[in-house]
């Protein structure tokens, strides 16, 4: 054992010794000092918070709330279909527009039923020249509801594209309508039908020519399920025949 002690702890070895332990203790004050990741400094200490800080300049309306609810609200929707009313074609604009009149003052005057002064008479219009009757038939699209709706959303989506698709020759989308009228006016009347809904079946003449203008094309019906174009038409005169049905 004493050759063990004079050949391992000579004077420099503890000497050495100490200086590992010396080092050791300064790697641990520096794991202390150095928690969480980040070197301690106390400099921070010394700052101080100002109001200033916490401002926060919003020239570009990212903390507008009240304009972010006017984006989902009320006023956005009537905004939108004013637009879309104002980007409308002429022709389909007047139709839909007279249309609409007629709806409210027979919902007004009349128990929400067209007004008779606008129905197709003939004896009214060949004794009492009320020559009106064959063109204001074409105004009526039931009484006020539902089904007026969305036939009249009927008539201006295919309308006004019929109408767009010929406007470098308008006369000949004007000729088309009257040839369709005039159709039905006769039609209806040497078989004896009445014409009560004849604003119906122009909606169904309408739908008919787009769908052999997009002959082909697939249409997707109120997000329930896609059809063709061509068939387009019975979809709609069996859509309309359940809502006169119910009402």
């Amino acid at each position: 054992h004493a050759l063990v002690n004079k050949t391992f702890l000579t004077p420099s070895r503890i000497k050495s010794c100490g200086n590992h332990v010396m080092s050791c203790q300064d790697i641990l004050s520096r794991l202390e000092v150095t928690r969480g990741g980040a070197i301690e400094d106390d400099s921070d200490d010394d700052y101080e918070f100002d109001d200033s800080d916490f401002d926060f300049d919003d020239d570009d309306g990212l903390f507008d709330f009240d304009a972010a609810e006017d984006d989902f609200g009320e006023e956005s929707t009537i905004d939108q279909l004013m637009i879309a009313y104002e980007k409308t074609p002429p022709l389909t604009k007047a139709y839909l527009t007279a249309s609409f009149g007629a709806a409210v003052l027979g919902y007004v005057t009349n128990k929400n039923d067209f007004p008779s002064i606008l129905q197709l008479d003939w004896k009214q219009v060949l004794t009492k020249l009320q020559i009106w009757r064959p063109l204001t038939a074409f105004l009526n699209f039931g009484p006020m509801g539902l089904g007026y709706l969305m036939t009249a959303h009927f008539v201006w989506t295919y309308m006004s594209t019929l109408e767009r698709l010929n406007h470098n020759t308008p006369y000949d989308f004007w000729l088309m309508m009257l040839f369709g009228a005039f159709s039905m006016v006769v039609g209806y009347t040497g078989m004896g039908l009445s014409p009560r809904f004849l604003g119906h079946n122009l909606s169904t003449f309408l739908v008919y020519v787009w769908s052999r203008y997009h002959e082909g094309l697939e249409v997707n019906m109120f997000e329930l399920f896609n059809t063709r174009a061509e068939l387009l038409p019975w979809f709609f005169l069996a859509q309309v025949s359940a809502l006169d049905f119910a009402t």
